[in-house]
């Protein structure tokens, strides 16, 4: 008889267990993370806090539809494989009913296509390759950045007013200068170096690049390797006397690094984000000096936005069910700090902008002035165009 009952309790405890974890379960929601932490702590640290903002708000004002959102965030090390085996560990293990995030561009179209194979809503964060939503892209992928080919028509309208017609590029692949060349077809590229992400020898590009005799250059470094090209070309007077537009530079998370040596005049996309007058800009700053006493990188901008774009979607679908998710996306239009943005339904492209400006120096320190902030929407070719671009469902 007390065998019985012992047996008979601990089956109600497991039962009872179960019960308690299935009602936990009912109670939130999960959403995956992937980002690149390790190699690129520079950009994905703002980031990260920038997200963990927003789930607070998120949580405080009452969930998602009275469920708390909770996020499950992986490191892929920067590895296209690692970055799929956390996608499919999110999904089969924790259960997550989207996933967001990732920055390197090939990161980005490994877990998209990941997405696509496995019929789970992807909502990408970071990486800037226009394949992403046009050549590559698919029914469940979404981005949230500005692309290259929508940061090179903000940066080519500057450009354009130079009358530098010799260029260099300088950057990880093709795919910057082939947008640049596309909206200004009759500058003529007299040099063009590829260094690898992470592993620029500085040396032998400004050589080659010096040799060459650009009027005007492109760069598309960043991190450790804009660091060191701006100190070898500043040695070796590459950037005197020269136009250089740059992407990325204006961003705190690259342009402090560089200090005093910040090159002045560059023409860049970035963040000024002590010099931005708009009202929920100002909300989303105080909030973020409040938790973390520290000033907000573009990274917190995009980890922050992910999320409540991510909130906003799964509050409008009140459901899980990927098709439920994409057709609650397409066209949704959401606030942000920059202003209201929207995911267009032609490519799933956000219409989120970027500030555009110069670099100067004060104090030691570089900054971006005469900024001004360009809209996603001003940027983004006609539906027509990118059924041409965009394969067929």
């Amino acid at each position: 008889m007390r065998r019985s009952r012992y047996c008979l309790g601990a089956g109600l405890a497991i039962i009872i267990g179960g019960m308690a974890n299935s009602a936990m379960a009912q109670s939130e929601i999960k959403i995956g993370e992937i980002n690149s932490y390790s190699l690129l702590p520079a950009f994905t640290e703002p980031y990260r806090k920038g997200w963990q903002l927003a789930v607070e708000e998120v949580n405080a004002a009452g969930g998602i539809n009275g469920k708390k959102l909770v996020v499950v965030s992986k490191d892929d090390g920067g590895k296209p494989a690692d970055a799929q085996t956390a996608a499919n560990e999110l999904v089969s293990s924790e259960n997550v009913v989207m996933l967001t995030g990732t920055f390197l561009s090939n990161i980005g179209l490994a877990v998209s296509d990941f997405a696509n194979q496995k019929k789970v809503f992807f909502l990408a964060a970071e990486p800037l390759t226009d394949a992403i939503t046009w050549a590559k892209g698919n029914r469940y992928t979404f981005r949230l950045r500005p692309s290259n080919y929508m940061q090179a028509a903000m940066l080519v309208e500057e450009a354009a007013k130079l009358p530098a017609k010799r260029w260099a590029t300088i950057a990880p692949n093709y795919e910057y200068g082939q947008s640049m060349s596309e909206k200004r077809p009759d500058i003529q590229w007299v040099d063009e170096q590829w260094p690898p992400q992470g592993k620029i020898d500085a040396g032998p590009v400004v050589q080659a690049v010096s040799q060459a005799n650009p009027e005007a250059i492109l760069n598309v470094t960043f991190g450790a390797d804009l660091v060191k090209l701006v100190r070898e070309g500043n040695t070796r007077g590459l950037f005197k006397d020269r136009s250089v537009v740059s992407f990325l530079t204006g961003e705190p998370e690259y342009l402090d690094p560089l200090k005093e040596e910040t090159p002045q005049g560059w023409i860049v996309t970035g963040y000024p984000w002590y010099d931005i007058k708009m009202p929920e800009h100002e909300t989303f700053l105080k909030a973020y000096q409040a938790k973390y006493n520290d000033y907000p990188r573009l990274g917190s901008i995009v980890g922050y936005q992910t999320i409540k774009s991510a909130a906003a979607i799964l509050a409008k679908a009140n459901s899980t069910d990927p098709e439920k998710l994409i057709a609650a996306t397409e066209g949704l239009s959401v606030p942000s700090p920059f202003g209201e943005i929207t995911f267009r339904k032609i490519d799933h492209q956000s219409t989120l902008g970027a500030f555009v400006g110069k670099t100067a120096l004060k104090d030691g320190k570089g900054l971006m002035v005469d900024s001004v902030y360009r809209k996603g929407s001003d940027y983004l070719p006609s539906d027509a165009e990118v059924a041409k671009l965009r394969p067929k469902e």
